[in-house]
């Protein structure tokens, strides 16, 4: 299926819930992109053992697609000081979940339980801070069905697929603040800081 190997499948089919699906992100490594940027395909997630946060929303798309779900990913743009983000929205009970690849305490999986997108997005609003405490969350698109690109073999490309963040550039996104809302953001307290600052996994070291 999708020209997946036997095995590749066998592992999809496993993960057949999006509690499995984010425990399998959670067991491979940080993608530090060491040896410069990478966007890999989930083939390529699989054969490394590793990705960041659209690596890992690409993968869990895909799981979820084996498993009758769309292939849905929803973009988060920051200021522009700030990283954004890629997260994996599935549906369960009428409510959105997601399942995201990160390596710090926040932004990660949400439970479905948020009734429209944009609930679900203002979940990870006062998460999405910088070390100085501003926040930096500043708007999102609409999900994303990632089966327009099939004809491009993007589960299964060998090369970097750039050509998705690329096109989550270009749809509309919806504005979270006004400029009221904007000017008048409190930052995040000290102790939210320091608790955003902890990390899965450590950047190795070169000597």
């Amino acid at each position: 299926m999708f020209g997946f190997t036997k095995e590749e499948e066998r592992l999809f089919f496993s993960l057949s819930t999006p509690k499995k699906i984010q425990d399998y992100l959670e067991s491979i490594s940080i993608n530090f992109e060491e040896h410069g940027d990478t966007c890999m395909s989930p083939r390529r997630v699989i054969r490394e053992k590793r990705a960041h946060c659209i690596e890992g929303a690409l993968f869990a798309a895909t799981a979820l697609r084996y498993h009758g779900h769309r292939p849905l990913v929803v973009d988060m743009v920051s200021a522009y000081e700030d990283f954004d983000h890629v997260i994996t929205v599935f549906r369960l009970h009428n409510s959105w979940g997601a399942i995201t690849k990160t390596n710090h305490a926040v932004l990660r999986y949400r439970e479905p339980v948020y009734k429209t997108i944009r609930e679900l997005i203002m979940s990870y609003f006062h998460e999405y801070f910088l070390d100085n405490g501003k926040k930096t969350l500043r708007s999102f698109s609409q999900p994303i069905d990632l089966s327009r690109f099939d004809k491009k073999n993007w589960m299964t490309d060998e090369k970097n697929v750039w050509y998705i963040p690329r096109y989550l550039n270009t749809v509309p996104h919806s504005d979270i603040l006004d400029n009221r809302q904007l000017h008048g953001l409190r930052k995040a307290d000290p102790i939210e800081i320091k608790a955003g600052k902890l990390t899965d996994q450590k950047r190795k070291t070169r000597h």
